[in-house]
């Protein structure tokens, strides 16, 4: 169990079902809670790795319940709905766990101006602390029914949530207005690269591919197109229903603060998998990023065609495997 739930319930939390999780990730360990606790999670990897334990696990419920733990995430944004959100659920105590890092500190002064805070405890460079659930104390915290950017609906917490990504604008200005027939956004995100694509090209079918549901959530608004086809899943393991003739990605390079150069690797590897032989990838990176192997390894042709001192687009063709 985690250390700070193991800590709190062992000073005097009393947890009772029904109860939820809203946000754990590989990190939290679960194991010692029932298994009739509903997990809400939202990314793919996640979800699947607390199915696989037993959980009632779901991207997203408003389900009723008596207690709810929210596990802190980065975005502040995200971490206030989330607060918000369990408020709406919960009738009994709502728990908060979170790392120094994720601003536990911050959300813990912001709540104590509203609510009565049992403990806190600190442990592991955290916090946790809890309190009576009080929907009309955090109702100025509910997330925007429709956050809107540039003309495309965003949500709180998702890649780029503020404004288009420039390393996606830069991708978009290199790709050839024809694309093939079959095409996939691996990581498609809220779905401006595949709106974007759709402007270019008619393809018969095109994919988009991303783990975060929410964001997914949004795509399917920002794509009103009977070609576009939306699936939450892993892109690394993605497997297309048809080879495809081009993938276009932005690829995330982080699971947590650190950068995983592994995680855009497994990206190409999934892209040169699904396409054809004579298919064509195109992607933007960080410059810092180390693909230029994996693409050489996966890729009979693979080069640089644009870039910047921040960003640098690729095409590769002609998939290995």
């Amino acid at each position: 169990m985690s250390p700070r739930l193991d800590l709190a319930l062992q000073s005097g939390l009393d947890l009772s079902q029904p109860l939820s999780v809203l946000g754990p990730t590989m990190d939290n360990d679960l194991s010692n809670l029932l298994r009739e606790t509903q997990v809400v999670q939202p990314f793919k990897p996640f979800h699947d790795h607390f199915a696989a334990q037993g959980f009632n696990t779901t991207p997203e419920t408003s389900e009723p319940c008596q207690d709810a733990i929210v596990i802190l995430p980065r975005a502040k944004a995200l971490a206030r709905s989330m607060v918000h959100q369990a408020c709406q659920r919960a009738s009994g105590l709502i728990v908060i766990d979170g790392a120094k890092t994720n601003g536990v500190d911050s959300l813990l002064k912001d709540i104590r101006k509203r609510v009565d805070v049992e403990g806190p405890i600190a442990k592991a460079h955290g916090k946790i602390f809890w309190f009576q659930s009080r929907l009309e104390a955090f109702a100025d915290w509910a997330a925007p029914q429709a956050q809107m950017v540039d003309g495309f609906r965003t949500a709180p917490g998702v890649f780029s949530a503020d404004g288009i990504d420039p390393a996606s604008a830069l991708l978009l200005k290199s790709l050839p207005q024809k694309l093939g027939a079959r095409i996939a956004d691996l990581g498609a995100g809220w779905g401006y690269l595949s709106a974007e694509v759709l402007k270019l090209t008619n393809p018969r079918a095109l994919h988009l591919v991303e783990a975060d549901h929410i964001a997914l959530t949004c795509a399917r608004t920002n794509l009103a197109d009977s070609n576009a086809q939306f699936h939450w899943a892993d892109a690394v393991t993605w497997k297309a229903p048809e080879p495809l003739d081009t993938v276009v990605m932005n690829p995330p390079f982080h699971t947590s603060r650190a950068a995983d150069p592994e995680l855009g690797q497994g990206f190409i590897k999934s892209a040169a998998r699904n396409l054809t032989r004579n298919g064509s990838l195109w992607m933007v990176a960080n410059r810092h990023l180390p693909y230029e192997v994996t693409l050489a390894d996966s890729f009979a042709q693979a080069q640089e065609v644009a870039g910047d001192n921040r960003f640098k687009v690729f095409h590769a063709s002609r998939p290995r495997v």
